[in-house]
């Protein structure tokens, strides 16, 4: 570990550096999750930032000199500060805590000054169908099914992209989604699928799917479906399509174990999301109180004039109070159907 005296190396403040530059141009949900994993794999990487920041303010005062005041700059341009000195340590966590969820926040006495430009943009959610059996099938940008029920069997080919599927249980009809040449069976469960040019990705989100592989028809036998693995929620499985020198009995499925983090990463094009640009939380509460049966509550008016801006999933609202809490000190309180919010320090 760093500490804050040792130099740090090149290679934390190459990507310190570059997750500055993307935090200029804005965050998407994807980058947000990235930053925040990158944030929490080592205390130097908000140290790196924190320094950064300090920098680059510093740097900007230049813009205050002109040459043809003096043929120097002011030495009190870059001068420390006299009063308020931050301490290091507090800027990292300052740094790191505005990274973990693309919110710029900040307190203003006269919140009502932001009236004029703050706004609530809202991002549609996928396609979604639902099937005449009740299971939902949601489609990521570009994706596309073909459905094929029988008295026998559901099934669903994959012909491109990404889809999740929430399945309506019925054990004497098994749900099954096809990929290539790979089968997801399922009887009530959910899980993603997504197909490519290069691999077959599958996701489970909840309960369990079986794995199979479909053999093409021989002269001497007909077309064979041989099982390859099973999966419970939180596995992933990534098989390789390319792969041609496999032998015939080898497994073909790499699977490993997603936390939620990234589990909530891969599935980030799901649902309705709200973007707030520039808005106090107490007109943030209401976007959210919108689309969730469980409301949020301003408990004070401080609370209420955090502003903030961000990408936010409309129907995750215990991320979204989880982010205020680790963020920046905001405590939620459950009170029957309310959730309320308050700013400790």
């Amino acid at each position: 570990m760093n500490s804050p005296s040792e130099p740090t190396p090149e290679a934390i403040q190459t990507a310190a550096a570059e997750w500055l530059a993307r935090r200029d141009r804005g965050l998407n949900a994807v980058e947000q999750d990235a930053y925040l994993q990158w944030l929490s794999e080592a205390p130097a990487h908000g140290l790196t930032i924190a320094r950064l920041e300090n920098a680059w303010k510093a740097l900007d005062q230049l813009s205050q000199w002109r040459p043809e005041h003096s043929p120097q700059p002011n030495p009190d341009l870059l001068a420390p500060p006299r009063r308020r000195r931050r301490n290091l340590a507090w800027s990292a966590l300052l740094a790191a805590s505005v990274a973990v969820a693309f919110i710029a926040v900040r307190w203003h006495p006269q919140a009502t000054e932001l009236a004029d430009h703050h706004q609530a943009i809202i991002h549609p959610g996928p396609e979604r169908m639902i099937l005449e059996d009740g299971s939902i099938v949601e489609l990521n940008a570009g994706a596309k099914v073909v459905v094929e029920f029988t008295p026998d069997e559901r099934r669903v080919s994959l012909q491109r992209g990404e889809a999740h599927f929430t399945v309506a249980k019925n054990p004497a009809r098994p749900f099954i989604v096809s990929a290539d040449k790979f089968s997801v069976r399922a009887v009530g469960t959910a899980f993603s699928v997504q197909l490519n040019r290069e691999a077959v990705s599958v996701l489970v989100t909840e309960g369990k799917v079986r794995l199979d592989e479909s053999q093409a028809a021989t002269p001497a036998s007909a077309a064979v479906s041989r099982e390859l693995s099973h999966m419970v929620a939180g596995q992933q499985a990534v098989i390789n399509l390319h792969d041609g020198a496999l032998a015939v009995d080898s497994n073909p499925v790499q699977i490993h174990e997603v936390t939620p983090v990234e589990m909530e990463r891969s599935l980030s094009w799901q649902g309705l999301r709200l973007e707030f640009v520039e808005m106090p939380l107490r007109d943030v509460v209401q976007e959210f109180n919108r689309y969730n049966q469980r409301k949020l509550v301003i408990d004070d008016a401080q609370t209420g004039a955090i502003v903030m801006q961000g990408n936010f999933r409309a129907d995750n609202i215990d991320a979204f109070v989880r982010l205020l809490d680790l963020s920046f000190g905001v405590t939620a309180q459950p009170r029957g159907s309310e959730i309320v919010l308050r700013r400790t320090h």
